[in-house]
């Protein structure tokens, strides 16, 4: 059953540093029509974690290395819960 619950863990903490990384790269480009939408929605699901860090990381200058940082967070409290339900 743990390893279960470990794999649905592991899935889920995959996924969401997905869409970490699918926000930055649109982050990149203007989107309009439904690609903005999109943005719209994967920010809905990401600006919230990242806005975590960013209270405590500011911006160097033009570069955010929030998601770099929330990234690593997220993969390191994925794996530390996987080893705990394992």
């Amino acid at each position: 059953m743990n390893f279960q619950i470990a794999g649905v863990v592991q899935a889920v903490g995959t996924f969401y540093g997905a869409l970490i990384f699918i926000y930055v790269l649109m982050s990149w480009f203007p989107a309009r029509g439904i690609i903005f939408d999109v943005q719209q929605v994967i920010g809905s699901l990401v600006e919230p974690y990242l806005g975590l860090f960013r209270r405590f990381i500011p911006p160097m200058g033009n570069i955010d290395l929030t998601p770099i940082i929330a990234y690593f967070v997220l993969q390191i409290l994925v794996r530390a819960l996987v080893q705990l339900l394992r």
